[in-house]
């Protein structure tokens, strides 16, 4: 019997730790465009903060497979990348993502050494989002 309270406290203190995990401060809170990559919940909530702008740095033919609403396509791979973030604000609010967040990431870091520091990532990329999607 002892065991078996045992093992139901055991079960427990997995429980509330996986349920304090899942409410860490990282996911409460306001967005931070730190050049974070964060889940699609918090990217949603980043999105949502009037003014952001939202970039897909996937290809245009990626893009019109379908991208997030009001997304801007500044493909990563493009010679003119490094010109097109030349020209966004550099205090602007930026959620930026790709197909699977690996080209947000070398975007992100790009966009930093040019000065646009205030961004965010989609972790997963666009197949972990679970929001609307435009296709054209």
């Amino acid at each position: 019997m002892v065991s078996i309270r045992r093992g139901a406290l055991a079960a427990l203190a997995l429980i509330l730790a996986s349920t304090l995990a899942a409410c860490s401060p990282a996911e409460s809170g306001p967005v931070a465009f730190d050049g974070s990559h964060v889940s699609s919940t918090r990217f949603a909530d980043a999105v949502a903060v009037d003014g952001v702008v939202v970039i897909d740095v996937r290809t245009p033919a990626e893009y019109a497979e379908g991208h997030l609403p009001d997304a801007v396509n500044i493909d990563v791979s493009d010679a003119g990348f490094d010109a097109a973030i030349a020209e966004l604000d550099p205090a602007g609010d930026y959620a930026v993502y790709c197909r699977s967040g690996s080209r947000s990431r070398a975007a992100v870091d790009r966009m930093a050494a040019a000065g646009v520091e205030r961004t965010v990532g989609l972790e997963g990329g666009i197949g972990a989002w679970a929001g609307d999607v435009v296709v054209g």
